[in-house]
C-alpha cells in the first residue's frame, strides 16, 4: 500500500516526487503516459526565457539546500559561472526544460511509459489501475491518497471545419511544424499572450529568407505587456492565496480577469524586440507584409481550394472579415485536462461550485460529500477558481506541494512561508 500515488508527472507532480523523495518517510509512486520526461517541447524556441526567476525552481521555496535545485543542476552541468555571467533571474526555456529532465531522472518514484486509466475509490484506499504500454500490461496499485497532477491541455476555442492537423495547429506543436511552416505563401497566428508573440517573433526574424505573408490577429483590445511590478506580481504568493481561498465564489470569479493581465500579458522585452524589428525594417516607409491587428475574434477555419479560408469580428465595430491564409497557428491557451475516468468515478462523489469547477479545499484535497473519510484525493490540476490567478504559476507550485505532504504526513516536514511580503490584502491580516 502506498501513502500517494501521483497521476501526471509535469512540473507540479514532479517537484512533489523530488520533496517527498528526499525528505519525508512517504511511500510514493508517480505514473505518466509519455515516454519520458518532457516539457513544452514544442515550444522550446531558441532565445526565449522562462517568466518566473530561477529560484521558482521545483524545491528551493521548501528546501534551498535541496539536491535537486535548478543552481546545483548548473554545478553538476558545469554551467554555474556562465548561468553567473549570463546576469538574468530568468533561466532560458530550453535549459529550464533540461533541469526538469535532469530530475525526474534521478528520481526512481517516476515511472513513464505508464497510463493511469482508472482510479477505484474502495472503502479507505483508492485502487490506481495503470497501462504500462511500454512493458504491454496492466496492474493495479493500491494507495491511501491520490494526488492528480494532469495539467493542462490545449484550448482551441473556433470552428474548424475540415482542416488538417498539417494547416492548423496549436502553439504547443509549433516547433514540430516549423519546417513546413516557413514554406508557406501566408501565415496567420491567433492570439494575444506569450506564446503567440514568441511565435510571431520567431516568424518575423525569418520573413526576409521566406518572402511570407505574415498576420497577427487578437481579440483582445491590444496587444499588452505583462504587468511586471515589484507590488503587483506580490499576488503569486502563498499570503495572497490564503486570502484569495476565503473569497466568495462570485467574488473570487470576478477577481480573476481584472488579475489576468499580471500573467497572461507579453514579456516587455519580447514587444520591444517586435517593434524594433518592423522599425529598421520599415526605414523610407518600406511597405511590409505583415498585419498586426487586436480587437479581432477568429470563430472559424475552412478549406477553400488548397488553402484555408479564416472568418472572424472585429468586435468593437462589429464588422465582420474573411481572409485566406495557408498556416494557421492558434496561440489560444490552454485548459485543464481533466481524465474520462475522473468524471465517471468521482462527479457524483464531490462537492461543485459551478457546473464545471469541483470544490476544492485550501490543502487542495478534493471536497467530497462524504466528510468522513481517511483517504484523500488532492488536485494540482484545475485551481484556478479557488486559489487565484496564480494556480498555474511555477513560483507557487512548492507552496502547494508543501502543504500536501504536510497533511499527508501528519506533521510539518516543510516549513510553511507566510508574512513574508510588504502588501497586506485586509486590513487585519498582519
Amino acid at each position: 500500500m502506498y501513502d500517494v500515488i501521483g497521476i501526471g508527472i509535469g512540473p507540479y507532480n514532479l517537484g512533489l516526487a523530488a520533496l517527498s523523495y528526499e525528505r519525508s518517510d512517504l511511500k510514493t509512486i508517480f505514473f505518466d503516459q509519455n515516454g519520458q520526461f518532457a516539457w513544452h517541447p514544442g515550444m522550446l524556441i531558441p532565445g526565449t526565457d522562462l517568466q518566473v526567476p530561477f529560484l521558482a525552481d521545483l524545491v528551493t521555496f521548501a528546501n534551498p539546500t535541496s539536491k535537486f535545485t535548478f543552481t546545483n543542476y548548473l554545478h553538476q552541468k558545469n554551467r554555474l559561472y556562465k548561468f553567473f555571467f549570463f546576469q538574468k533571474l530568468e533561466m532560458p526555456r530550453a535549459e529550464y526544460a533540461a533541469y526538469l529532465k535532469w530530475v525526474a531522472d534521478q528520481l526512481p518514484t517516476c515511472n513513464f511509459q505508464s497510463e493511469v486509466v482508472d482510479v477505484i475509490d474502495q472503502k479507505d484506499h483508492y485502487e490506481v489501475v495503470v497501462n504500462h504500454w511500454g512493458k504491454q500490461t496492466t496492474e493495479s496499485y493500491f494507495t491511501k491518497h491520490v494526488v492528480m497532477g494532469t495539467g493542462s491541455e490545449p484550448n482551441i476555442p473556433i470552428e474548424l471545419e475540415g482542416a488538417e492537423i498539417e494547416n492548423v495547429h496549436h502553439s504547443s506543436q509549433y516547433l514540430y511544424h516549423k519546417d513546413r511552416t516557413i514554406k508557406a505563401k501566408n501565415i496567420t497566428v491567433v492570439g494575444s499572450g506569450q506564446s503567440a508573440s514568441e511565435i510571431f517573433y520567431d516568424l518575423l526574424k525569418l520573413q526576409e529568407h521566406f518572402s511570407y505573408q505574415l498576420s497577427w490577429y487578437t481579440r483582445s483590445p491590444g496587444f499588452l505587456q505583462l504587468d511586471q511590478s515589484k507590488l503587483g506580481q506580490e499576488v503569486f504568493t502563498p499570503d495572497y492565496v490564503d486570502y484569495f481561498y476565503h473569497l466568495e465564489f462570485k467574488e473570487r470569479i470576478e477577481s480573476l480577469d481584472y488579475l489576468g493581465q499580471l500573467r497572461k500579458g507579453i514579456d516587455g522585452d519580447t514587444l520591444h524586440h517586435i517593434h524594433e524589428w518592423l522599425y529598421h525594417h520599415s526605414v523610407e516607409n518600406k511597405p511590409l507584409p505583415i498585419t498586426i491587428q487586436p480587437l479581432t475574434e477568429i470563430h472559424k477555419a475552412s478549406y477553400t481550394g488548397d488553402q484555408l479560408k479564416v472568418e472572424g469580428e472585429q468586435w468593437q465595430k462589429k464588422e465582420s472579415i474573411t481572409f485566406n491564409t495557408d498556416i494557421l497557428i492558434l496561440a489560444t491557451g490552454y485548459v485543464p485536462n481533466i481524465p474520462d475516468w475522473f468524471y465517471n468515478r468521482f462527479q457524483d462523489k464531490i462537492e461543485w461550485e459551478d457546473e464545471k469547477r469541483f470544490k476544492v479545499r485550501k490543502n487542495f484535497q478534493l471536497a467530497f460529500k462524504d466528510k468522513n473519510r481517511s483517504h484523500h484525493f488532492y488536485t494540482l490540476t484545475n485551481l484556478e477558481h479557488s486559489h487565484g490567478t496564480g494556480a498555474t504559476n511555477l513560483g507557487l507550485a512548492v507552496d502547494r506541494n508543501i502543504q500536501i505532504i504536510n497533511d499527508i504526513a501528519g506533521r510539518t516536514v516543510y516549513g510553511n512561508q507566510r508574512g513574508t511580503i510588504f502588501s497586506q490584502f485586509s486590513p487585519n491580516n498582519k
